[in-house]
């Protein structure tokens, strides 16, 4: 374990993979403390409400500070979700792309980004001017002028975000958003552990129960990272038989291998998308500042039942729909046909498609449940035991760290593997 980690940091190439990710990832903590000008930060301080806490969580505390970050890169996350909507036979232009391999992929990115971009400037606006009827004083200049300037700027800065998640995809180590995600939720730990310590162990008339009621809490968050763990490498390994395999020139014997399904297909986007969709009501809402518009916002809060009920349903939906869009058992069985290979006893074509639906839909039950389990029950648990609101999204945010974590990992792992088996044909050659 320590020797391929120094292993990682002794070959040059990846050694400057991750120093660039980390330069990337300092670019974005400083940009969180940039407020935006025109702006007094100081009347959301107070703000600890549960759907508050997760966005600014999300943004890396960018939202709370009104820094030039504060709308972080969910207007992208809420673009992906329009434009994979459309992709399923709702747009013929959108259908053909994605089949149209990487140019149609790269197509559809660029779609994406633009869509991004006017999404960006629509909620820069309608929150900034939002925001300030629920939190008199936030804006300075009241005129249309100054919340289109506020707008520009914020917009500004989740192009400047994409760019950066763009960057660091091709320069640096994993999934560039997801890095970017990921370096947020980590910066807030300190915070939550300051929070965690000032609310249930100083000043507490009994600090040896205290103590222990802080224990079990680490002991359920050790818990939910060993299920995140197993649940995402957990596989469905289903039969393939090949009649022929080739071997360069040789046609050898039929060969036995597996089709590996994964029992969490969706990874971690159906609790992002979640989060994202969560975030259209309260935008909504604070745009009138009354109690009734209040009212319902509340509705809509990780603490309300309505709101859990509403996160886990939606978590439910986003696995099968995430699913269906990224695994198509239609063109998996056109590939394993024109292959030569087969699933024992399920005859080639037609019958292969519906006997995986069938197996993908099971698994993919199986993984929501978890996702939404892991996502809300540390909630209620962190809710009965009136802890911070930081924490009370706990589970949301180690479904995250954990899985990005993981593939940041096996990328890393990878690389490592290809060079060392490049060095070893190098060496071969000589």
């Amino acid at each position: 374990m320590l020797s391929a980690f120094f292993n990682l940091f002794r070959l040059k190439e990846t050694r400057n993979k991750i120093l660039f990710t980390f330069f990337m990832i300092i670019i974005f903590r400083i940009g969180t403390y940039i407020p935006v000008p025109g702006v007094d930060s100081q009347v959301l301080k107070t703000e600890d409400s549960g759907i508050f806490s997760v966005f600014n969580t999300f943004a890396g505390g960018a939202l709370a500070q009104f820094s030039v970050f504060a709308m972080g890169i969910m207007p992208y996350i809420t673009a992906s979700i329009v434009v994979q909507l459309m992709q399923m036979d709702v747009s013929p232009t959108l259908t053909e792309w994605s089949k149209q391999g990487e140019v149609g992929q790269k197509k559809i990115q660029k779609l994406v980004r633009v869509l991004a971009i006017i999404l960006a400037f629509i909620q820069s606006l309608v929150m900034s001017y939002g925001f300030n009827r629920v939190y008199a004083g936030l804006i300075k200049d009241t005129s249309i002028l100054g919340f289109v300037t506020i707008a520009i700027v914020l917009t500004a800065g989740t192009a400047f975000l994409l760019w950066m998640g763009d960057l660091i995809t091709q320069k640096g180590v994993g999934n560039g958003i997801s890095i970017i995600i990921l370096s947020g939720i980590i910066a807030g730990l300190p915070v939550g552990f300051i929070q965690v310590y000032e609310s249930q162990i100083k000043g507490a008339a009994n600090i040896t129960l205290a103590v222990l009621k802080i224990g079990v809490v680490v002991l359920v968050v050790l818990a939910i990272i060993m299920g995140v763990v197993y649940f995402q490498e957990a596989l469905r390994k289903i039969p393939i038989q090949y009649a022929q395999a080739r071997a360069g020139r040789k046609m050898l014997g039929a060969r036995s291998t597996y089709l590996p399904l994964k029992v969490n297909g969706a990874g971690v986007i159906p609790v992002i998308f979640a989060v994202a969709f969560l975030q259209i009501p309260r935008t909504v809402t604070i745009f009138w500042n009354n109690e009734k518009a209040q009212k319902i916002a509340s509705y809509f809060d990780m603490s309300h039942w309505i709101g859990i009920t509403l996160y886990v349903a939606l978590i439910i939906a986003f696995a099968y729909f995430y699913v269906i869009v990224q695994v198509n058992p239609e063109k998996m069985a056109d590939n394993l046909r024109k292959q030569g290979s087969y699933v024992p006893g399920i005859r080639p074509g037609k019958s292969t498609e519906e006997y995986i639906t069938r197996v993908l839909y099971r698994l993919t039950f199986v993984g929501s449940i978890f996702l939404a389990a892991i996502a809300t029950l540390p909630t209620m648990f962190a809710t009965m035991a009136n802890l911070p609101a930081t924490v009370q999204i706990g589970g949301t945010s180690l479904i995250i760290v954990v899985s990005v974590a993981l593939e940041t990992v096996k990328q890393l792992n990878t690389q490592l593997t290809e060079k060392n088996y490049s060095g070893f044909i190098k060496f071969r050659k000589r």
